[in-house]
């Protein structure tokens, strides 16, 4: 067995019981919440969880609509949140009968025994953590995670700002000193942004924020404390052309992406503001920006369903067409909510059946 030291040791705390007095229900619904969670009717027995594996993968194994993953297991919000529940090597069985997802034992594990596993409080080492599967693959979303990239609309305002380059440049590169003004709040570790276009919401047509343009990382080197002499910063990492004038702002802990899908606790009517990268369409694993955040009630996992409003078009069949019907608002497609804003939130489009446009729905799943 490994030694860790004590800062590498993470508790994960998954005390989950799933005892067969909780499969009383009917095959194919989920138990709890809004939304019907029906079974695949070629689902599988079990399925081996093995590295590269997403909970969206699995999910779409056996269910219809993969973010339904929550609604087939008897287990609190918190259990159901925690990322670090499903490794590879388990093994997750579908009782039939029940109509719910469990862990059992696997082959190799001391014994035939596919009865439902008591997962209890352990101790894991910060590698075998990292191991947990995720809830979609992370590589798609990556840059989106660390940096701000949404700012409201005078947020970078009273940030500090770049003032002065090292002599004889320009613009900075790596290793390069900045000198910059204003109030660091005991932080060491700065993104440089430069406000870019406004995202402008369809329905109201107010600016709700901006999608800046990140350029960089620097590190503070020697702090001032003269109100006319500027702090000095190094450049770490240069990402796009950095000078005087572009704004800081300090690095945050890396918002947690390992959440379980699930539908938003309160109705959501949105629509989408932008596509990332300036075009008009968007795909599968493509980045959309909706004008709904954390005042709407979403969080990080949340997923929306994309819809497509029905056009008014005259009923011809209706003596002189005139009389104008609304045609139904079709669905086609899923959108996981991955990064929170006030007033913004990005989404990466799932499984989609037509392109996502720009002022296109997106609300709570039905």
């Amino acid at each position: 067995m490994k030694n860790f030291s004590t800062a590498a040791l993470l508790l994960a705390f998954s005390s989950v019981v799933l005892p067969a007095s909780t499969y009383a229900q009917t095959p194919t619904k989920a138990v709890a919440g809004k939304t019907s969670c029906a079974f695949l009717p070629n689902a599988p027995d079990q399925h081996v969880v093995v590295r590269g594996d997403t909970l969206w993968d699995i999910s779409g194994k056996f269910l219809q609509k993969p973010w339904c993953w929550p609604q087939v297991w008897d287990l609190n919000r918190d259990q159901i949140r925690n990322p670090h529940w499903i490794y590879p090597g388990q093994v997750i069985y579908f009782d039939r009968a029940a109509g719910k997802l469990r862990l059992g034992r696997g082959a190799g594990s001391g014994n035939n025994d596919t009865s439902t596993v008591r997962l209890s409080p352990q101790v894991r080492s910060t590698e075998a953590v990292s191991e947990a599967i995720s809830t979609v693959n992370l590589s798609a979303i990556q840059q989106f995670l660390t940096k701000p990239l949404i700012v409201e609309e005078n947020e970078l305002n009273n940030a500090p700002r770049i003032v002065a380059v090292q002599e004889g440049h320009v613009y900075l590169g790596n290793g390069d000193k900045a000198y910059v003004r204003g109030e660091l709040n005991g932080r060491t570790e700065f993104e440089a942004f430069r406000p870019g276009k406004p995202l402008t919401d369809p329905a109201t047509k107010k600016i709700i924020g901006y999608e800046s343009v990140y350029l960089g990382t620097l590190k503070l080197q020697r702090l001032s404390n003269v109100d006319n002499v500027p702090h000095t910063f190094t450049v770490t990492n240069v990402k796009e052309e950095m000078g005087v004038r572009d704004r800081l702002i300090a690095v945050e802990p890396k918002p947690f992406m390992n959440q379980v899908p699930h539908a938003p606790e309160q109705q959501v009517d949105a629509q989408i503001v932008a596509v990332y990268g300036g075009v008009s369409q968007a795909g599968q694993n493509q980045i959309v920006s909706i004008n709904r955040g954390s005042k709407d009630g979403l969080d990080i996992g949340t997923v929306l369903e994309l819809q497509r409003l029905g056009i008014l078009t005259a009923d011809r069949t209706a003596g002189n067409g005139r009389g104008l019907i609304k045609l139904p608002d079709e669905t086609y497609g899923t959108l996981l909510i991955f990064r929170v804003f006030n007033n913004i939130s990005y989404g990466l489009v799932m499984q989609v059946t037509d392109t996502v446009q720009i002022a296109d729905v997106a609300r709570s799943p039905e």
